[in-house]
């Protein structure tokens, strides 16, 4: 099994991160990643409170370079939640074909696109036939009607997250989609709770960030539907309840995928996030190897990847998420929740 990893521009303390792929090269399929300059599912990659960054793009694109030199697939983002008033409008697609242009000339171009926006899949069918399109996961897409109705604009989906255990579940989409010649993808470590009634509320502040930074917002309220939630202890069963699936388990899916997509592209310590899929083991605090990881929220507290049970994976694998009638989560999180100064399990070279 080989990865998808998210860039991530460097800053001036941090690691490059085309040394990280370049030290799990063969373990990377492909590199995803955001154009600068324009919205994408994440925090804009050149521009913080209006201070641009004049070096992104040039430091991107020698990244891209090097990429394409260890042979590795670019998979190129047009995932924003929303494109304002520009959502179908020539401009955009004006403006997407010119990035997808450049890049042709730069590298030779991308292996895939992923984008929220059936609009933009139309565009790049339309400019670049032999470009995979791909749907979003923030597209939720999770039932074969979902991706029948818009098979006639994408090649893969990638599947709703929160299904990520129910391997028979994932199953039955593999089929629909292989028996289309489609293909069926997978994110593996978000940290975001399972069913979120604050996603499409989120990924359209995350889309609009760059506005939201530079205006006079209220002091008193976090916007961040996971972030309110989990700040009663009450609440953090839920963080077991998600849709991740661990370093551990992720033998399970061999059958099912031969890539899965690692959320890197915020992450503070990527290394150790591909070290641990890489390897299929983690000692550590398990929070650590998500995105959004919710360590701070627990702290002094760890979730002790060591110690989940044996039955963690068959369980609940087969649950059917009927979280509201089983304490099972709730349980397991007693036996994995410790003080980080209490565990053995988290010292080591990939611990925090």
């Amino acid at each position: 099994m080989r990865f998808s990893v998210g860039y991530q521009l460097s800053g001036p303390d941090q690691e490059p991160f085309a040394d990280v792929v370049r030290d799990y090269r063969r373990r990377v399929a492909e590199v995803y990643f955001a154009w600068p300059d324009m919205a994408s599912g994440r925090a804009p990659l050149a521009v913080q409170r209006g201070y641009t960054d004049w070096t992104a793009r040039p430091r991107l694109e020698a990244d891209l370079r090097a990429f394409r030199e260890m042979g590795l697939g670019l998979n190129l983002l047009f995932n924003s939640n929303c494109y304002d008033g520009r959502a179908v409008s020539r401009w955009l697609h004006r403006r997407a074909v010119s990035v997808l242009d450049y890049l042709d000339a730069l590298i030779g171009g991308v292996e895939v696109v992923t984008t929220t926006s059936p609009f933009l899949a139309r565009a790049v069918k339309a400019h670049a036939p032999d470009v995979e399109v791909r749907a979003s996961v923030n597209m939720r897409i999770d039932t074969p009607q979902a991706m029948e109705y818009v098979a006639d604009l994408f090649d893969s989906y990638y599947l709703r997250r929160e299904h990520n255990r129910d391997l028979e579940y994932v199953r039955r989409m593999k089929r629909w989609a292989e028996a289309r010649g489609k293909g069926l993808h997978v994110l593996v470590n978000s940290g975001c709770l399972a069913f979120c009634s604050g996603q499409t509320f989120h990924d359209n502040l995350v889309a609009h960030e760059q506005e939201v930074d530079e205006t006079d917002n209220m002091p008193d309220w976090l916007p961040h539907t996971c972030w309110r939630y989990i700040r009663d202890r009450r609440h953090w069963p839920a963080l077991l309840q998600a849709s991740w699936v661990r370093p551990e388990d992720l033998h399970h899916y061999e059958d099912l995928f031969d890539q899965v997509k690692l959320a890197t592209r915020m992450h503070d310590r990527p290394r150790m996030v591909l070290h641990a899929y890489c390897e299929g083991q983690h000692r550590g605090n398990l929070l650590d190897l998500f995105e959004p990881g919710y360590s701070p929220a627990l702290a002094p507290h760890v979730i002790a990847n060591d110690r989940f049970p044996e039955d963690w994976f068959p369980r609940t694998a087969t649950c059917g998420r009927r979280c509201e009638t089983c304490d099972y989560c709730a349980e397991v999180l007693e036996k994995v929740l410790v003080r980080a100064d209490a565990s053995s399990a988290l010292r080591g070279p990939h611990a925090f």
